[in-house]
């Protein structure tokens, strides 16, 4: 039943194909632009879900569709009909599995810095403001490192995180290491919980963030880094820890953590993904530095 159906769709987006191509040469640049066009989503699907569990679970359905159809070919009927009801309500199976990230990939093409990037339209004045303060945030970091002060400071990044700012102080100051050490001194009211860095600024402190409940992340992770993981999970923001036990420095960035980082490492880190040159200006630098 499921190889028919491909077996017919085929034949007829085959047919469609050419008629249209031989009743106007106009049809032929839509045709070619139709397929560029599927082409390039396809691409960006895959780079946006490649090394995540959405990736494993892509192959488990690729998998499953080769052995329906292959149950069609050898006429192994009971099999056949279990696996084709089953992918009959795929569809519905692929929302439910893949929930966090259709949610962050609608959310993400619904912001507006990715547009602008396309016409240079990014602040030369911004980009060295959050160099700035990216420096800022590691000098802390390596600073409450060596005291063994434990700390989680979430960088906001396209993905607005107004529900977990909520939840904590709202301070709306400027970055400064002094500032951030101290409130993660211990036994005072704000070190309890997250830092959410927004719009340069330190928009909140004590902030609670969701945990990270998969079973695949190793045992010994405390409290913080499962937050840290589960946060930049359900948004694009990046979280940086600091190990209360080791003083080991690490950042979680797309639901996975990169452990034990030096200074320079977690500078260009923060640097790489927060801050990004317009599309036009990077293709030039490229260009010159071919030349």
């Amino acid at each position: 039943m499921l190889n028919q159906t491909f077996e017919e769709f085929g034949q007829r987006y085959f047919n469609n194909t050419l008629a249209n191509l031989s009743s106007s040469p106009f049809n032929v640049v839509t045709t070619i632009l139709d397929v560029l066009i599927v082409i390039f989503f396809i691409y960006k699907a895959t780079k946006m879900i490649k090394d995540t569990r959405a990736w494993q679970l892509i192959k488990g359905i690729l998998v499953l569709i080769v052995i329906t159809l292959l149950s069609g070919f050898f006429k192994l009927n009971i099999v056949n009909f279990v696996l084709t009801s089953i992918m009959s309500y795929g569809f519905i199976m692929l929302i439910i599995v893949f929930q966090p990230e259709l949610r962050r990939a609608l959310e993400q093409l619904g912001t507006t810095r990715k547009f602008s990037r396309w016409f240079g339209l990014d602040d030369k004045d911004l980009n060295a403001k959050k160099k700035e303060n990216i420096y800022k945030i590691a000098i802390a970091a390596v600073e409450l490192a060596k005291q063994k002060k434990g700390a989680l400071i979430v960088i906001e990044r396209e993905i607005k995180i107004q529900d977990i700012i909520a939840t904590g102080i709202i301070m709306n100051s400027e970055i400064s290491p002094q500032l951030l050490v101290n409130i993660f001194e211990p036994n005072t009211p704000l070190h309890d919980g997250a830092v959410v860095i927004s719009d340069n600024k330190i928009a909140a402190a004590s902030c609670m963030l969701p945990l990270a409940d998969d079973k695949d992340i190793a045992r010994e992770l405390g409290t913080r880094h499962r937050a840290a993981i589960g946060t930049s999970k359900e948004s694009d923001a990046m979280v940086v820890v600091v190990s209360e036990e080791t003083g080991k420095l690490s950042i979680a960035k797309d639901g996975t953590l990169i452990a034990d980082v030096r200074e320079d490492v977690l500078k260009k880190i923060l640097i790489k993904n927060l801050i990004q040159e317009p599309i036009y200006t990077s293709n030039k630098n490229n260009e010159n530095r071919k030349k």
